[in-house]
């Protein structure tokens, strides 16, 4: 599905390093690290009235890749919420509000790959937008197998929420030519991994299964899911799962921030239904739930 232009975001005022900027003057340097090699880490965030879903767990991630990263200059979680807040304000956004927040190794002195370069500090970027949730979920999404592997630990570990998101580019423009919403992603053995922007669950005889993660990102939706099932006392479980059983599923749904719980309809051409019971639950009690994950600062 294709998102579309808000024309609220004409002028949103967009954080940067240490000041708000209008969005024409939102720039950052040539020199900066995620122009010269995609040297940036990243989170999105969902806000709703009640806060932002998830805040913390977030800003964990954030910090844990700028440290896997060897970022010199990671700023504090209290820093990056005052600018959350900031620029919250300034946009008049406490609802329907989606944010990109990144962090940058920040402006070399010179281009070049060494992070030796990198003398300026790190560049923090608070870009929030008014954006409704990207899948319509009542309906569903199509997906498309991809040729794209998703990276293994021993090539570039997933687990690592990093800028350079070329392994799912490609992704997406492989499902972008079938005129699929989504490319479904299988790791170095052949297992399904992930879609090129969000987990992925299936219900099979009353129970929820989902991928290992040790291909795909362990999204914190994905976490608050199997943490919410749990506590229902929904059976779950994580394992190694193929395209046949994704495809021969009773139901199956991804989870991320920009969606939410999205039911999938079709894999490769094949109906996947999105009646079952079980699985229509886990979407209500996410949906019922889901300002209760929300945190405010």
């Amino acid at each position: 599905m294709l998102q579309h232009f808000d024309p609220r975001n004409n002028n949103i005022q967009v954080f940067i390093k240490d000041r708000l900027y209008p969005r024409e003057a939102a720039k950052v340097s040539v020199f900066d690290s995620s122009v010269q090699g995609g040297d940036a880490v990243w989170e999105g965030l969902r806000v709703y009235p009640e806060g932002i879903v998830c805040l913390d767990k977030h800003l964990t991630r954030l910090q844990e890749s700028a440290k896997t990263l060897a970022f010199t200059d990671i700023p504090s979680k209290e820093m990056i919420k005052r600018a959350i807040k900031e620029t919250l304000d300034a946009n008049g956004m406490n609802n329907d509000t989606h944010i990109r927040l990144t962090l940058t190794r920040g402006e070399k002195i010179t281009s070049g790959m060494d992070p030796r370069l990198n003398q300026n500090g790190s560049c923090l970027i608070v870009l929030a937008e008014w954006k409704p949730l990207v899948y319509d979920n009542n309906s569903g999404i199509k997906v498309i197998s991809s040729s794209q592997r998703r990276n293994a630990p021993q090539f570039l570990d997933s687990k690592i929420h990093h800028n350079n998101l070329l392994n799912n580019i490609l992704t997406k423009i492989q499902a972008n030519v079938a005129g699929k919403d989504a490319g479904l992603m299988l790791d170095e053995r052949g297992f399904v991994a992930e879609l090129n922007g969000s987990n992925l669950f299936m219900v099979k005889n009353e129970k929820v299964y989902t991928p290992f993660g040790h291909a795909c990102l362990p999204g914190i939706t994905r976490n608050t899911v199997m943490e919410m099932c749990a506590a229902e006392g929904i059976a779950i479980e994580e394992a190694d799962l193929s395209l046949s059983q994704f495809i021969n599923a009773d139901g199956v749904f991804a989870t991320g921030t920009m969606g939410e719980l999205t039911p999938v309809v079709e894999i490769d051409g094949r109906s996947i239904p999105k009646e079952d019971a079980l699985m229509q639950n886990v979407l209500k009690l996410f949906k019922k739930k889901v300002r209760g994950y929300c945190e405010s600062f």
